[in-house]
């Protein structure tokens, strides 16, 4: 019983930083969603802090989780793939929860660059940016790692743009851009 009021709580409260933002969303109001006690949420989430730092763990393997299953759906090279994650993630700014990424929206929210929260999410771009270098090597690029921050920077430029504007088809000219670099990058016979 235990870790399902754990998950309900952060399902909760997750749902709500999302829709409203960290600051905008205070322990009452998360208490009164998920119909727990206070001392209940303390209990599994000594701060809000922590409970933050839970949602974006979750965010970042929903993420996570949403890559390796888009990426798995089809059969393509490692070239093919670095354009599919484009294609993946602009179904999620075509998604109508889209409220942009959760990441950028801590860190607008929590500016101390020395703060967990914003060190959470450092690390899932961080992270992102691993993944696609191993694709750009195994694609055979010149400067993997370079490109993977080329691309990295496209897709964020993207899903901000995304989020400012709906239908701004961002992602559309960000995987057009991102056609050009591999094209330079990798030799087209991969």
């Amino acid at each position: 019983m235990s870790r399902n009021l754990h998950d309900h709580i952060l399902q909760i409260a997750s749902g709500l930083f999302y829709s409203h933002g960290i600051k905008a969303t205070g322990i009452d109001a998360i208490v009164k969603a998920s119909g727990i006690a206070k001392m209940s949420l303390y209990k599994y989430f000594p701060s809000k802090d922590d409970l933050v730092l839970a949602y974006l763990h979750k965010s970042a393997e929903k993420m996570q989780n949403m890559l390796l299953v888009g990426l798995a759906a089809r059969q393509c090279t490692p070239r093919q793939k670095l354009l599919l994650i484009f294609e993946i993630f602009a179904e999620l700014i075509a998604s109508p929860e889209f409220r942009g990424c959760p990441f950028f929206n801590a860190t607008a929210e929590c500016a101390d660059a020395s703060s967990p929260i914003q060190q959470a999410s450092t690390a899932f771009y961080e992270s992102f940016c691993t993944q696609l270098t191993v694709l750009a090597e195994q694609a055979g690029a010149q400067e993997p790692a370079e490109l993977a921050r080329q691309l990295t920077l496209l897709i964020t430029g993207a899903l901000v743009s995304g989020q400012l504007q709906s239908n701004s088809h961002a992602m559309r000219s960000a995987y057009n851009a991102a056609e050009v670099l591999i094209n330079c990058s990798v030799d087209n016979n991969r």
